[in-house]
């Protein structure tokens, strides 16, 4: 199953994907559960499933505003140098431990809206990612258990201001602009991917290959990385996890290849889709 945030007619809502559009769950299931993150906390995808049995879509993917998939996350996760060919262009040693850092959930913008490079950087550089959403909370999850708690997956577009990120040994600043968290286009939920390590991920920028590897190749797994988050902080329904970009980015390529407006990116992997952005100015 596919779920999806978005806007229509001025309202906010959430549905599944069904063919030819949304059906939209907000005015099924709103009273009890008035976003995507109230029905993970409740533990309703039964609820979610049971109300699209027979229905039709009620609005076209072309008519609807796309929300990040989780509009309001309490946390967002992210882990950096994940990937052996990243780390090694980027110069980075060896660790025991995951790199984590946090994105604002106001960085976040959903599919094919605008990711904006902001005034004082021209070096907006691009990160595709696989996204883990949290079905389940838990603190000190065990590796062995750690899929169970995953709701589902989705892509990701963890877009770097390089210079900002490099202003001091924290990345918090590059990391953090508004609208450079893509997020989307949906949730695919997790009973439709078995094996997230069997995934392709591929980054395009104006149609061009950029970054392309295969989740097996994350050197922290994702069972590790719910393993080492959980233990310094609880993870609830909602929670959001970026799980590393492979090689190939931007600041890294001789010349450099910064995004800047009119530009489009395009994360794909597959099993869940293609999560596109046009790049906008300040």
């Amino acid at each position: 199953m596919k779920l999806v945030s978005f806007r229509w007619q001025d309202k906010d809502s959430y549905g599944a994907v069904a063919e030819g559009g949304v059906i939209d769950l907000g005015p099924r299931l709103g009273a009890r559960h008035p976003d995507l993150k109230s029905v993970l906390a409740a533990g309703a995808l039964d609820e979610v499933t049971d109300a699209t049995k027979g229905q039709t879509a009620d609005v076209g993917l072309d008519d609807i505003t796309f929300l990040p998939v989780i509009p309001n996350p309490s946390k967002i996760l992210c882990v950096g140098l994940n990937y052996v060919a990243h780390r090694d262009e980027a110069k980075r040693k060896e660790t025991d431990h995951p790199a984590i850092f946090t994105r604002f959930a106001d960085s976040q913008v959903g599919h094919e809206q605008p990711v904006v490079r902001p005034r004082v950087s021209d070096r907006l550089d691009f990160e595709g990612e696989l996204a883990v959403i949290i079905g389940k909370a838990g603190r000190y999850i065990e590796p062995e258990d750690a899929l169970g708690h995953i709701a589902g997956y989705s892509c990701y577009l963890d877009a770097s201001v390089r210079d900002w990120q490099r202003h001091t040994g924290q990345w918090t600043a590059g990391k953090n602009f508004p609208a450079t968290g893509g997020f989307g286009p949906w949730m695919v939920t997790a009973d439709e991917i078995p094996d997230p390590s069997r995934l392709t991920l591929t980054t395009r920028l104006n149609g061009k290959l950029m970054q392309q590897a295969d989740t097996d190749l994350l050197i922290f797994t994702l069972p590790v990385i719910i393993h080492y988050i959980s233990s310094f902080t609880e993870l609830r329904p909602g929670d959001v996890i970026a799980t590393g970009t492979p090689g190939g980015v931007g600041s890294r390529r001789d010349p450099p290849v910064y995004m800047k407006p009119g530009d489009r990116i395009e994360v794909d992997i597959t099993g869940i889709g293609t999560l596109a952005h046009p790049i906008a100015g300040e």
